[in-house]
Formats: C-alpha cells, structure tokens, sequence
C-alpha cells in the first residue's frame, strides 16, 4: 500500500499545503484578540519564541512520525508502535479533526455570508452590526444551508485527490491569501492614526506584561500551528524522502506566523484610526472571537472609503484561511477511515461529509452544543494530543528512526548538540509546557 500512496508533487506545493493547514481563521481573530490581551508587542516577542523553541520541534516531530509511517494519524502509531496503545494518540487526532470540523463549518458558513452581504452592499447599510450579526445567528436555516455549502466545497478538493486537488488547490489559495493580506495592510496603514495601532504592535511596553504573557503565547503558537490534530503528520505521510523536515517546518511556521502578524497589521491600525477611544477598541480587540470578525471589523471597515471592497476582501481571506484548513481537517479523517477499514476514498469521504453535516447540522442549532465541541477539542483533546506526540517522539520511538528522519538517512548534517537539544526538548521542555497549558486551560 506505501508504494501507491500519493505524495505531493513539489516542495511548493507541499509547503503551501502545510502552511495551508496551520493558517486558519485561529491567526486573523484569536491572534489579534491575544496581542491585545497581552499587552501588544510584549506578547508577539514571546510568541515568536514558543514558535521557536517549541512549535517548530513539535511539528517536526509530527512530520517525522507521518514520514516514516507512510500511514495516516492512527496508522502511523501502529506501524512505529505494533501492538502497543500507542496507536489511541493517532485515534484521538482523528477525532479532534473530526469534531473541530463539526463547528468550524458553521464559522466557514459565515464568511460566506459575509461576503455576499460585502458584494451586494447590505453591509455597508448596516447601522447595528451587533445586532446583524445576531440574526444571522438566529437564522438556522440559513446557518445550515451556508454550513452545507462549505461542507462540499471542501470535500470537492478532497475528491480530487493529494496533487489535483490538495496540492493544487494550496498553490493557488495561499499566494491569493497573501495577496488580500497585503492588499489590506497597505490600506490599513495609510490611514490617518494608523501609527498608534502599528506602535502598540511593535513597540514594547514592559509595564504591560501580564504574569500569564507565556502560557497565552505557548497556547496561541501551538494552536495556531494545528499541532495535536494529525493534520501535520498526514500532510507528512505525503513527504518525499528527500525533504528536509526541519527546514519545511521552519518554512511552515515562518509563513504561518507571517499571516498572523499582517491580520494584526490590518486589524490595529484600522482600529486605533478609526476609533475615538483607544481604550474601547482594545477591550474589543481582547474579547476576540466571532464578535471581533463579525462585528468590530465591519463597522471598521464601514467608515473606510470603498468599504465594499475593503469587507469584501477582508472576508474572501477569512473564507480562504478557514477553506485551506477545513481541507486539511477533513483529509485527516478520510485518509483515516479508506486505510484503516480498507474502502475507497470515494466511499470514505462519504461517510466523512455525511457525519460532518450531522454535526455541523447541531451546531447551527444549538450555540450550547457549538461550545462544547470548541471548548472540549480546544482545551481538551489538542493538548492531550500534542503531548503524547512529544512524548512518543522523545521517549519511545527508536532513536534510529528519529536520527535517520531528521538527517534524511545521514544526507542532512545535524551536530549532537542539536540532536541532543531537540531530544531534551521533546522529552521534558515541551510536555511541561503543554501540560501548563492543559491546566491553565480548564481553570482559566
């Protein structure tokens, strides 16, 4: 079976793919809703090094797992660890993929929504954006049919298979993706007083830093990363043998924290110009959330010059960021479901969507069932994934294994300071991060 599995057919493509994968919608409203929290430049510095010393160790050793199984999330475990209940780490990734994709879809929904009303120029006559968003959200019907809508535009990419349609479809979304985000910081920093914005970006403040700036930090990076979800070791299982891990996961992270960094670069600026008190938009900005999107963003936008191109722009990127990680989620649990039970990926697919929709179908209904599979896949079942990952990689799987993957069989010179230093990370550094990050997530 390993000697017909599909693999990606560039390292462009590849990269976009992975980098696809980690930028979500988590980088436009949790990033800016973290930074404002944690005090602005402050909390970005700290982020950059979470990445640093413990996002980027902890996709490689997703890829490295994905790489050397040839196997989905589950498969994988169960090719490295035979016989053993190591193959339930796999199992958890495939469920977290699957029941963050049964309330994601309804935020995919939305974006969609906000685009026609951007394009058809409802938005920009709206006088209570709190108060349009709350009907969209008493609307089921409608929540349900956009959900539905998303649903098969992502499974249309799924269907056409890892080259035609992953890979394809990477190459082409994330150069656009770039494109809007720049589009958009541009038009953000020529506003009059986008510099307070842009200030409270990059100039740090150390009277601002909060006792919890670094576990904020660690849990935006390693979410914002999708590490835990399987998706970065099933992405990995398409790997050529001749791609260097560390350097891809360097690549992925640098343009998933690049994306990061412009949102902000959009949304502060805007913000600040746009805003009589400075203050209140930082609370807004700190509440974060669909409220940030849905609301703050548009009346932002709406006192802009062609705020219908601008909206329009703005949520054709959400809609982007959310559609690339929705292919990543649901390629997770299809490759899962047509290796493990032996059925086609047509078939498999099938029973993915058709669950997805159900899902998604309650979470439209329901905003109380909405939270608990948010709260309970972020909080819960990513870390605990996410730390079993990095104590697999650091205390069980076989050090051969390790060194041959991350040396491309001894072709990638590594010192043994390195090796030593990423071993130390995986097995102490980051489990005591995540597990401070699991705790710090059910008390908060």
């Amino acid at each position: 079976m390993n000697e017909k599995r599909s693999t990606f057919g560039s390292k462009l493509g590849m990269v976009a793919a992975a980098a696809g994968s980690a930028v979500g919608l988590g980088n436009i409203w949790r990033f800016p809703s973290e930074t404002a929290d944690g005090g602005g430049a402050i909390f970005i510095i700290v982020y950059l090094a979470c990445i640093l010393f413990f996002g980027i160790p902890l996709m490689v050793a997703e890829f490295l797992i994905g790489r050397s199984s040839k196997a989905n999330a589950s498969g994988a475990f169960d090719k490295l660890a035979p016989g053993t209940q190591w193959k339930w780490v796999g199992r958890l990734g495939v469920l977290t993929g699957f029941i963050i994709l049964g309330f994601y879809m309804v935020v995919c929904g939305w974006t969609v929504e906000y685009i026609i009303q951007s394009v058809t120029g409802n938005l920009k006559n709206v006088s209570d954006f709190s108060a349009n968003f709350n009907t969209l959200l008493a609307n089921s019907l409608r929540q349900i049919g956009l959900m539905v809508f998303f649903v098969f535009l992502t499974a249309y990419f799924i269907f056409a298979g890892v080259q035609k349609g992953i890979e394809r479809s990477a190459k082409i979304m994330m150069p656009v993706l770039f494109l809007l985000l720049i589009v958009l910081v541009v038009r953000a920093m020529s506003l009059e007083g986008a510099k307070a914005g842009i200030d409270f970006l990059f100039k740090p403040d150390f009277q601002e830093v909060k006792s919890t700036v670094f576990l904020d930090a660690m849990g935006q990076a390693f979410f914002s990363l999708s590490l835990g979800m399987g998706c970065m070791m099933t992405y990995a299982s398409y790997f050529k043998d001749n791609t260097n891990l560390t350097k891809t996961a360097v690549q992925v992270s640098v343009l998933d924290s690049l994306v990061a960094l412009l949102a902000g670069m959009v949304i502060f600026p805007s913000a600040f110009a746009l805003t009589a008190n400075p203050d209140t938009i930082v609370s807004e900005l700190v509440a974060g959330g669909p409220g940030l999107l849905f609301i703050t963003v548009p009346e932002l936008f709406n006192q802009m010059q062609g705020s219908m191109i601008w909206s329009a722009m703005f949520f054709l990127l959400l809609a982007l960021a959310a559609l690339t990680s929705t292919i990543s989620l649901m390629e997770v649990v299809t490759v899962y479901i047509s290796e493990e039970h032996k059925i086609s990926r047509k078939r498999a697919l099938i029973f993915v969507v058709t669950g997805v929709l159900i899902l998604g179908l309650i979470s439209a209904i329901s905003s109380q069932f909405f939270n608990i599979l948010d709260v309970v896949s972020a909080k819960v079942m990513l870390p605990v994934g996410g730390l079993f990952i990095s104590l697999f990689v650091g205390w069980y799987l076989d050090k051969k294994i390790v060194h041959a993957q991350l040396t491309n069989d001894g072709k990638i010179r590594f010192g043994i300071s390195f090796l030593k230093g990423y071993s130390f990370i995986l097995k102490f550094l980051a489990p005591i991060a995540i597990l401070l990050i699991f705790l710090y997530g059910l008390i908060g």
